[in-house]
């Protein structure tokens, strides 16, 4: 069955309704959604954010801040780089808060600002908006114009449309999927394995074609059904958000009655009352999700506001006031009255300083290098009445530069001095290198005290950066002293 052009406003009957989701036609089957273009305040914005966030994904990878990248995730060697911050294995716990972060802050901008993380930061939105519809736009045309291509007959122009879309499609996908994989070969290793061949590096090939495929997948066909079946986040929404949230809503009781704008007139000249709504369908015409936001708060919306502007354009040349749908809480279309402090609110700038306060601290609490005794072989021997403790001191070098690791006696223990050998004082480590440094203690017989502890210093060269080591020395409960 054919579908009319919401840009030609469907029947009322036909309209997107609340018992199905707004992709799917009437046998259940996925349809395509052509949104109409539209011109306004957001439109002119949206795309500036876009393309804000597009250029600092594709540059985090090439920007090198500490000669190392801005944002490498290096897996196979276990080393991570952020903002010029350097992390091991021993630091993955750090994770946690940025984890946590994130999560929490998506939660805080859902309770307040409902989707508008979807509609203006999300990669999903933000590369199928800003990227993949202009590319379609450019070689089909209009929304008009695309939905005649699709029902026409194949012709050479329509091969030759399709196929140019589809190959800048697969270029684009394929630039997003290597960018994605420098943050984790970083851009010059990848740059050097593209050289190189996919023959002598069969595994990074294969990542790069499978995640080629699958955003050119996601951005040719899937598209909403990403935010509709998969995105956990639009499902979590309705749990999020309560009536002083804002949202991209309809002002239902300024636009009802709907009615033709020749009909208003008419209307209250007989005494009968219009509302501003005239019915255009533009707003359902340039929704890319296709729903009609006169019916409420749907899942399906993502805060894109395309609505926005579209109603806003109507009531303009209708000499309307705007604002017929616009971001506002439902408390406040209700009763016209605004709240953002709240319980809840509350809530989240306490849960949200204490957890900044907790990162801070153990974050500044992190190691720049680590120095930790070991033992190995016999725990302890007596050679002439002297406790011998053999030990190594492993240093790890966890920054980013190399360093120089010096090891002896703590100044602030003179009296251990005399106790300590160290038959390797220093060592010299490349980044995320470690090193064990061996340390004999010996400890003559009328010194021995079971329990005793010697305390050793590591310094290391780069920032002058030290720490103290404790070594428990073990020994018999009792030394007989020779005469």
């Amino acid at each position: 069955m054919e579908h009319r052009d919401p840009s030609k406003g469907p029947p009322k009957e036909r309209g997107p309704t609340l018992d199905k989701l707004s992709m799917l036609d009437e046998h259940g089957s996925k349809r395509t959604i052509y949104p109409a273009e539209v011109h306004g305040r957001w439109a002119r914005w949206r795309p500036i954010i876009h393309y804000v966030l597009i250029a600092i994904y594709v540059a985090l990878p090439f920007i090198e801040i500490g000669g190392h990248p801005a944002v490498w995730i290096d897996i196979g060697n276990r080393h991570f780089y952020l903002f010029g911050a350097t992390f091991n294995a021993q630091d993955f716990y750090l994770a946690f808060f940025i984890f946590t972060a994130i999560g929490f802050s998506l939660i805080v901008a859902a309770a307040l600002f409902g989707r508008v993380w979807c509609g203006f930061a999300c990669p999903q939105t933000v590369f199928l908006e800003s990227v993949f519809r202009k590319i379609e736009r450019l070689f089909e045309g209009k929304a008009a114009e695309r939905r005649r291509l699709a029902s026409a007959p194949w012709t050479v122009d329509k091969i030759l449309r399709k196929t140019g879309k589809h190959l800048v499609y697969l270029a684009m996908a394929t630039t997003i999927a290597h960018v994605f994989l420098a943050y984790f070969a970083s851009a010059d290793r990848l740059g050097q394995m593209i050289v190189e061949g996919p023959g002598a590096h069969m595994g990074t090939f294969i990542w790069a074609l499978v995640l080629t495929l699958i955003f050119y997948g996601n951005f040719w066909w899937f598209r909403e059904q990403l935010c509709i079946v998969i995105c956990p986040y639009g499902r979590l929404q309705s749990a999020l958000q309560d009536q002083d949230t804002l949202n991209v809503i309809y002002d239902k009781a300024r636009g009802e009655p709907r009615g033709k704008a020749k009909e208003k007139d008419r209307a209250k000249a007989a005494g009968a009352a219009l509302g501003d709504c005239v019915d255009c369908f533009r707003c359902v015409a340039v929704c890319p999700t296709g729903i009609d936001i006169r019916n409420g708060h749907q899942l399906e919306c993502i805060g894109c506001t395309a609505c926005i502007d579209a109603c806003d354009d109507v009531m303009t040349k209708l000499e309307r006031p705007r604002g017929l749908i616009r971001y506002d809480s439902l408390r406040a279309v209700e009763t016209g009255k605004h709240r953002f402090w709240r319980p809840r609110v509350y809530f989240y700038s306490f849960m949200g300083l204490l957890g900044l306060v907790v990162a801070t601290a153990v974050i500044m609490a992190n190691d720049p290098f680590e120095a930790e005794p070991l033992r190995t072989g016999t725990p302890f021997s007596i050679v002439e009445g002297t406790v011998v403790n053999q030990v190594r001191v492993h240093v790890v070098n966890k920054q980013g530069q190399p360093a120089t690791y010096r090891i002896a006696a703590s100044p602030a223990h003179p009296d251990d001095a005399r106790f300590i050998t160290l038959p390797q004082p220093e060592v010299h480590l490349e980044p995320f290198a470690d090193h064990d440094l061996p340390v004999i203690i010996r400890i003559p017989g009328a010194d021995w005290v079971r329990g005793r502890i010697v305390h050793l210093e590591v310094t290391s060269s780069f920032g002058d950066l030290k720490k103290e080591v404790e070594v428990k020395v073990l020994g018999p409960n009792r030394l007989a002293v020779p005469p």
